[in-house]
C-alpha cells in the first residue's frame, strides 16, 4: 500500500517546488517507486500530459524526476490567472470555467472529491507520494473549504514538513508563527520542520534551529544550503524570471518583453542556458534595446489585455523600429496572435466581445475560440531540416496569407507563419528551443554558436539536486513519518 507525505511552505516561493522534485529524485534513486501530487496550483506556466490535458510545470518537473511522464492526476486543480480577480479554472486537466477570486473561495471545498480521486488513482501506481502545498497554511483567511494545504491533509489523512525560507528573514518567526496561528488538529499533523536557503556558515543557525524545535516541539529534518543550479531547472513561477537573464553580457541579444499575464515561459529556459546568448527580460519602464537581435514574445493567458499593456509600455514602437533596423522577430502562441493585424474574440473569453487590431506585422488574422487545444506535437524546421518537439496549448486559431509562408513541418502538416522576408516568425508549438538540434540551428544563422545539451543539463542537475538533498535533508525521517493512504 502506497505511503504519502506532504510538504507546505511558510509561504509563497519558499522552495518547495524545486525541494519536492530533489525529495523524489532521491528517493527514486534509492529504488522506490513514487509520484509528485499538487492539489491546487495556480500558476500561468502549465505542461500539456500525454493523457490530453494540463497541469502546473512543476509538477511535470517533479514527475520527470521520478522518470514518469506527467499526468493529469498529479496536479487535479490548477488556476490560471486571466485578470487581477480571476482565473481559469482547470480539473483534472481540463477547463471548467472561470470564477473571480471571491466565487472561488466560496466553492472550492467543491472540488476536493475530484482531488481526493486522482490522489487514490496516484496512489494505486507507487510507494510513495510526495505531496506540494501551495502558498502558505498559515492564511488563516484561506482555511475554510481549503484543498491546497491544510485541508487537503486533514481529508486525506497526510502527515506534514514544514519549510520555512531563511533567506527571507525572519525564518524562526515563519515557523513557529504557523504553529501560533493554526487549530490544534492542524498542528497535530506536523512531524518535523526543515529551513531552506540558507548562505554560509550553517553551524552559525544551529541555535535557531534548536530554538524552533524546542518552541514547536518538532523535529528538524535540515537546514538546506542555497542550491546554485536552482536556475537550471524550468522556472514554475514569474517571480523566478529575473533569475533567467543575463541583461549586459555578451553575445547574441534576446530581448523578451515580461507582460502582465506571460505564461508558458519554460521557452525562455534553453536560451538562457546558451553562453552566447544575452537574454533581457524587458520590464514596464525600460525600452527595448537598440542592439537587440531577436525579440521574442512568449506565451499570454490573456492575449488581447497584455497587447494593451505591451503598446502601454511603448514596445510596440520599438518593435517597430526594431523590425526597420532589420531585426529579427519571433512569437510563440499568444505573442504570434499579437502579431497579427487582427485578434477577435466573438465569444467573449478573455472579456468583452469583439476585434482589436494586432501589431501587425504577419499578415494573419486570429479568432479566440472557447475550446482549448492541447497536443504534444514533433515536426521539423524547414530551412534546417533539424528535428524538433514541442506542445500547443491554446484557444484560438490562426489564418492569413502569411501562413502560406510556413517554417515548420508538423507531422504531415506545414505549420507557423513568415513573413516574406523571413524575419519575422510565428507559430502556436511551444518548447521548441528545448530541442538542441533546432536551437542550434536557429541561433547560429543568427550568429550564436551553441553548446548545451539542454535536456541532459536538467537531469544532471536533478541529480545534483537529489545529492544536496541527501547530504542535508533526513530522508529516512521523512519516510518514516509518512502515512499509509487509506
Amino acid at each position: 500500500m502506497a505511503k504519502a507525505i506532504m510538504i507546505q511552505g511558510t509561504g509563497s516561493n519558499v522552495g518547495k517546488s524545486m525541494i519536492v522534485a530533489g525529495i523524489l529524485r532521491a528517493l527514486r534513486n534509492r529504488g522506490l517507486t513514487v509520484r509528485p501530487f499538487k492539489p491546487q496550483n495556480m500558476s500561468n506556466n502549465a505542461a500539456v500530459t500525454s493523457d490530453g490535458g494540463e497541469i502546473g510545470r512543476a509538477q511535470a518537473l517533479q514527475a520527470r524526476a521520478c522518470g514518469v511522464a506527467p499526468h493529469t492526476d498529479m496536479n487535479p486543480i490548477l488556476l490560471k490567472p486571466q485578470t487581477a480577480t480571476g482565473a481559469q479554472v482547470i480539473v483534472q486537466g481540463q477547463v471548467a470555467g472561470h470564477q473571480e477570486a471571491r466565487d472561488f473561495g466560496r466553492n472550492k471545498k467543491t472540488l476536493l472529491p475530484a482531488v481526493l480521486e486522482s490522489f487514490s488513482r496516484l496512489a494505486a501506481s507507487c510507494d510513495l507520494i510526495v505531496i506540494e502545498g501551495a502558498g502558505s497554511p498559515a492564511e488563516t483567511n484561506l482555511r475554510a473549504g481549503d484543498i491546497a494545504n491544510m485541508g487537503f491533509a486533514r481529508a486525506a489523512g497526510v502527515p506534514v514538513i514544514l519549510m520555512g525560507d531563511i533567506d527571507r528573514g525572519g525564518v524562526i518567526a515563519q515557523i513557529v508563527g504557523t504553529q501560533a496561528v493554526l487549530s490544534d488538529a492542524d498542528n497535530a499533523l506536523i512531524k518535523g520542520f526543515c529551513v531552506n536557503k540558507f548562505r554560509g556558515d550553517r553551524s552559525l543557525f544551529d541555535g535557531g534551529r534548536d530554538d524552533i524545535a524546542a518552541r514547536t516541539g518538532w523535529p528538524s529534518l535540515g537546514v538546506l544550503p542555497w542550491f546554485d543550479r536552482a536556475s537550471r531547472l524550468p522556472a514554475e513561477d514569474v517571480m523566478d524570471l529575473p533569475a533567467r537573464a543575463r541583461s549586459g553580457g555578451a553575445g547574441l541579444v534576446v530581448a523578451v518583453p515580461q507582460l502582465p499575464r506571460i505564461a508558458n515561459f519554460d521557452d525562455l529556459d534553453p536560451l538562457a542556458a546558451e553562453p552566447a546568448v544575452d537574454l533581457q527580460m524587458i520590464t514596464p519602464g525600460m525600452a527595448i534595446p537598440a542592439n537587440t537581435d531577436l525579440v521574442l514574445l512568449v506565451g499570454s493567458k490573456s492575449t488581447i489585455a497584455d497587447l494593451a499593456a505591451l503598446r502601454d509600455a511603448g514596445w510596440d514602437i520599438d518593435i517597430a523600429a526594431h523590425i526597420r533596423r532589420g531585426g529579427h522577430v519571433m512569437g510563440l502562441c499568444g505573442g504570434y496572435q499579437m502579431l497579427g493585424k487582427t485578434i477577435s474574440d466573438p465569444s467573449g473569453i478573455e472579456g468583452p466581445a469583439g476585434t482589436v487590431d494586432g501589431l501587425g506585422h504577419l499578415d494573419v488574422h486570429t479568432v479566440l475560440e472557447p475550446v482549448k487545444n492541447l497536443l504534444l506535437r514533433e515536426g521539423q524546421h524547414l530551412d534546417s531540416g533539424s528535428d524538433l518537439s514541442g506542445y500547443e496549448i491554446h484557444m484560438g486559431r490562426t489564418d492569413g496569407p502569411d501562413c502560406a509562408h510556413p517554417w515548420l513541418r508538423l507531422g504531415n502538416s506545414d505549420d507557423g507563419a513568415a513573413s516574406r522576408n523571413g524575419r519575422i516568425l510565428g507559430c502556436y508549438l511551444h518548447g521548441i528551443f528545448a530541442s538542441d538540434s533546432f536551437r542550434g540551428a536557429f541561433l547560429e544563422a543568427l550568429g550564436a554558436p551553441t553548446s548545451v545539451i539542454f535536456e541532459d543539463q536538467i537531469e544532471e542537475t536533478l541529480d545534483a539536486l537529489a545529492a544536496h538533498i541527501e547530504a542535508y535533508f533526513d530522508l529516512d525521517a521523512l519516510i518514516a513519518a509518512a502515512a499509509e493512504v487509506t
